[in-house]
């Protein structure tokens, strides 16, 4: 099935246009394990010995910057502490789930060519029940139905993208995060670099969609980069492809398939790693459940981590993620 490159984008808050529901997430204060390796947060560096003085980083020199490898498939978030792992739950007390999830929103959900549910969202769903030994449906409404369905009963999770608010766990419960979007810079393929700070970014021009958390992150951390504001993703690319800017700023999921797409015309890498400020990007992605539920949130919480565990998140992400965000 063909994807429209334009509508891959992050998670889905309620009340929120999908222009700019990406500046609602992020990697929020939990430990982020990448598969294979851990990558550190922007900006931070390890603390020195004790008696031993900080390093001070070489300030690179942007005119000279080389092409550097985007890291391969093993970049594989993973979003749960080994060390936190959940307890068992009675599973014996739950019979079905009925998963609810959206109609069109590829590729974390969509309408397959058999006519049946299709995505990561509902893949994922799968394998929950398959780990926990559940019977389970999956039925996909409009996105705006979910929570009325939910709260009349008739459905018992919305596993669809949903970015965690404080207005959304008013009304619903959630497991832990299960995918979260951090966001990155992109710069054209003979100028990426491998680290980005704001001093690296005095005087350069930094594109970004006006309106957005990446745009206020910008203007709070990166105050010497010189600042351009672009109504959509369209014409924000179009700038970096053209020359017009020497990074854009934003949404790293929906900036991987664009990278990889046909739309990019190879043009563009990812440079420097994920900035997951969680004060600008939300909370995270979950599955959302009826307030009180808590038998079945830790059920999901249980199988994801053991999901994770197994591997098989990374072999699910691997499938859709060809480009890591990461």
């Amino acid at each position: 099935m063909h994807l429209n490159q334009s509508s891959l984008v992050g998670p889905k808050p309620f009340g929120v246009s999908r222009a700019v529901l990406a500046c609602r997430l992020v990697l929020a204060g939990a430990l982020v394990v990448l598969g294979g390796f851990a990558q550190a947060q922007n900006a931070k560096q390890p603390a020195p010995a004790p008696g031993q003085a900080a390093p001070a980083p070489a300030a690179p020199n942007p005119s000279s910057a080389k092409p550097v490898a985007e890291p391969g498939p093993q970049a594989v978030p993973g979003f749960w502490d080994p060390r936190r792992r959940p307890d068992r739950p009675d599973l014996s007390r739950i019979t079905v789930i009925r998963f609810l999830t959206e109609t069109d929103y590829p590729p974390f959900n969509y309408t397959g060519p058999d006519g049946n549910p299709a995505g990561f969202n509902v893949d994922l769903a799968r394998m929950i029940c398959d780990e926990i030994k559940v019977t389970c449906t999956i039925q996909m409404r409009r996105f705006e139905t979910l929570l009325d369905a939910i709260s009349s009963n008739r459905g018992d999770a919305i596993i669809a993208s949903l970015a965690v608010t404080p207005q959304l766990r008013a009304r619903l419960d959630f497991s832990d995060p299960y995918y979260r979007v951090p966001a990155r810079f992109v710069s054209r393929k003979d100028s990426v670099m491998r680290e980005i700070k704001p001093e690296f970014l005095e005087g350069r021009k930094v594109g970004v969609i006006a309106g957005t958390a990446h745009e206020a992150y910008l203007k709070a951390m990166f105050t010497d980069a010189e600042l351009h504001s672009y109504p959509n993703d369209e014409a924000l690319r179009t700038a970096l492809r053209r020359g017009e800017v020497d990074f854009i700023f934003g949404d790293a999921i929906s900036l991987a398939f664009w990278i990889n797409g046909t739309d990019s015309a190879d043009c563009c890498a990812f440079s420097g790693g994920p900035f997951v400020e969680s004060r600008f990007f939300g909370e995270g992605v979950g599955i959302g459940v009826r307030k009180g539920n808590d038998l079945l949130r830790q059920a999901l919480n249980y199988a994801l981590f053991r999901l994770w565990e197994k591997g098989r998140y990374t072999d699910l992400w691997l499938r859709y993620f060809s480009v890591s965000p990461f």
